[in-house]
C-alpha cells in the first residue's frame, strides 16, 4: 500500500478535485441491527435476497441485472421495486466506515451506484442537489430526477433552476429516497446506458462541473460490463489520467481496462483507506 499515492489522493479530494465513485464495496461494515447480516449489495447478496437465500441458475448468477430481469419477466417491475424498498427503503442497517468519513468531509461531488441511502444520511443537516437516475421512461428524453434538499424534504426541480454551487450526490442506479426509482433490470440498465452515451442522462450543470476531475474508484469492482460502461460515461470529460480505483487482486480483465482508461490500480480495499485516513485525522 503507498501512502504517498493516497496523500496525493486525499489532498485532491479535500480540494474536491478528486472525486469519490462508491461502489457496493464500501457498504462491507454496514450490518442489520436486529440479525447483524451484512446488508446486500454487490450483485452475488443482492440476488441471493431477492430469491429467499437461494442460489439462481448460473447464467442468472452471473449478474445482478440479468437475475432482476428473470424476475421482472415472471413476476413483473413492481417486484423489483418492492423488493429494493423492503432492502434499503428502512434504517435497519449500521452505518458504514466510508459514509462516516464522508459525512465528517462532505466533498462537494459524490458519485454513488449503490442504492441504499447512506449518502443522503450523510447530508441531511446541509443543502444539496440530488440527481437519482431513471429508465425507460416515455414522458420525458431525459434520464434523471433532480431534487433540492433544504431543511428537511426534497423538492424535485428542473436542471435549469438546480445549483452547482451546493454539493452534488448522484445516485444514477436509483434510491428508494425522496421517492423509488431504480435501475435494476437488464431492460433498465440498456435503456439508461443508451441515453448516458447520448447525454441525457446527466444534466448540463453536471457536465460542465465534471470536466477536468479525477475519480477515486471505492470499493467498485469493474469485471462486469454494466458497472464498467456506466462508470466509464459518467467519468467522461475527466482529466487525463482519470483517476485511482482501490482493488487488491484486479482480474487480468479489470488490468486491461484500467489501463485502456487511464485508472491507476491501487493494491487496497476499503477498510485500507479508512485505516489511512483515520491515521491522517488522529496524527
Amino acid at each position: 500500500m503507498n501512502h504517498d499515492v493516497f496523500s496525493e489522493i486525499l489532498f485532491g479530494l479535500y480540494d474536491n478535485k478528486v472525486v469519490p465513485y462508491l461502489g457496493p464495496g464500501v457498504l462491507f461494515d454496514s450490518r442489520h441491527k436486529k440479525s447483524g447480516q451484512p446488508m446486500p449489495a454487490d450483485s452475488k447478496s443482492l440476488i441471493l435476497a431477492m430469491n429467499d437465500g437461494q442460489p439462481m441458475a448460473p447464467k442468472l448468477m452471473y449478474e445482478f441485472p440479468r437475475a432482476a430481469m428473470n424476475r421482472e419477466l415472471k413476476r413483473g417491475r413492481n417486484f423489483l421495486t418492492q423488493f429494493l424498498d423492503s432492502v434499503y427503503g428502512h434504517s435497519d442497517w449500521t452505518r458504514a466506515g466510508i459514509h462516516d468519513w464522508l459525512a465528517e468531509w462532505r466533498p462537494h461531488y459524490v458519485v454513488d451506484i449503490n442504492r441504499d441511502t447512506q449518502l443522503l444520511d450523510s447530508y441531511a443537516d446541509q443543502e444539496h442537489t440530488l440527481i437519482v437516475g431513471v429508465a425507460r421512461i416515455s414522458a420525458n428524453q431525459h434520464r434523471f430526477k433532480i431534487y433540492h434538499y433544504v431543511g428537511s424534504e426534497y423538492h424535485e426541480i428542473d436542471q435549469a433552476d438546480a445549483n452547482h454551487n451546493i454539493p452534488i450526490l448522484f445516485k444514477p442506479m436509483g434510491s428508494p429516497r425522496p421517492e423509488s426509482n431504480y435501475i435494476a433490470s437488464d431492460a433498465d440498465y440498456v435503456d439508461y446506458i443508451t441515453e448516458l452515451m447520448g447525454g441525457f442522462a446527466i444534466p448540463n450543470f453536471l457536465k460542465d462541473y465534471r470536466k477536468g476531475k479525477k475519480y477515486l474508484l471505492i470499493g467498485l469492482p469493474l469485471n462486469r460490463d454494466s458497472e464498467r460502461m456506466v462508470m466509464s460515461d459518467i467519468v467522461y470529460a475527466a482529466s487525463e489520467p482519470k483517476g485511482w480505483v482501490l482493488r487488491k487482486n484486479p482480474t487480468e480483465k479489470e488490468q486491461r481496462f484500467c489501463k485502456r482508461l487511464g485508472l491507476e490500480i491501487i493494491p487496497a480495499d476499503c477498510r485500507d483507506f479508512l485505516d489511512y485516513m483515520m491515521t491522517k485525522e488522529a496524527a
